[in-house]
């Protein structure tokens, strides 16, 4: 009599499966790879093409002040106050003629507020004594202006100029070493090592979706691993999938 087909798998291929989906499941190691990482952005890139920043603004100066006002705040917190600054000061002639005093009371709630309204006064004053009242397009010109650092001249570059800069904040910073892609000691570590690796295509938006991505997917303390586009590429030895 002939003997009967098998037709069925092998026992033991539910273990082979499971210990394909335990490897698929263990965090990559070191250093991304270039195929790795255009992969991520692609991603990025393919759930948001045209990444904003949440920061409110009417022209290049009102972002230049919006993101020297947000630096240990939030952007909520800003958004509220600069909603009823910018309608009577959105020049660097109408924020000196407004003066230091009302600005003041515009952004009393914001952190540091009597330091910034300071900051604000003195960089508008410089924008009309040696940039016409412009926006410089330069970094070097931006971080000689009071209160600006390399992470607000960035922003500025990037939003107002469309310059492929990468501004590293804590979101950001959180981003680059938790997942690995660009571990640094330091923002400016982070940022070097994310100009080294994104392809110029993606670095135009490059900071923005990875911003959103740390505020939030990857967050802080408890990172939303289980929704997050890049969970299979992350180094993150403590990731939850």
């Amino acid at each position: 009599m002939a003997k009967k087909a098998i037709t069925s798998r092998p026992k033991s291929a539910p273990k082979a499966r499971a210990v394909r989906a335990a490897k698929a499941a263990r965090p990559h190691s070191g250093p991304w790879t270039r195929a790795e990482v255009v992969e991520a952005f692609t991603r990025f890139r393919d759930a948001n093409p045209e990444p904003k920043g949440e920061l409110e603004h009417l022209n290049p100066y009102t972002l230049l002040v919006a993101v020297a006002l947000s630096a240990q705040a939030t952007d909520v917190g800003v958004n509220k106050a600069t909603r009823h600054l910018f309608p009577v000061a959105d020049t660097p002639q109408k924020m000196v003629a407004l003066g230091e005093d009302r600005l003041r009371d515009y952004i009393r709630t914001i952190g540091l507020y009597r330091t910034k309204a300071k900051n604000v006064i003195a960089l508008s004053e410089q924008l009309i004594a040696h940039h016409h009242g412009e926006v410089p397009r330069s970094r070097e010109a931006l971080e000689a202006l009071p209160g600006v650092g390399r992470k607000t001249a960035n922003v500025v570059l990037n939003i107002a100029f469309g310059e492929p800069t990468i501004a590293v904040d804590t979101h950001l910073f959180r981003v680059g070493n938790r997942t690995g892609l660009a571990p640094g000691k330091t923002p400016l570590e982070v940022e070097r090592g994310l100009d080294r690796i994104v392809p110029a295509e993606f670095k135009r938006h490059a900071h923005h979706w990875l911003i959103l991505h740390g505020r939030y997917t990857c967050i802080a303390r408890k990172p939303r691993c289980e929704v997050c586009l890049i969970n299979d590429l992350c180094r993150w030895p403590e990731k939850t999938v």
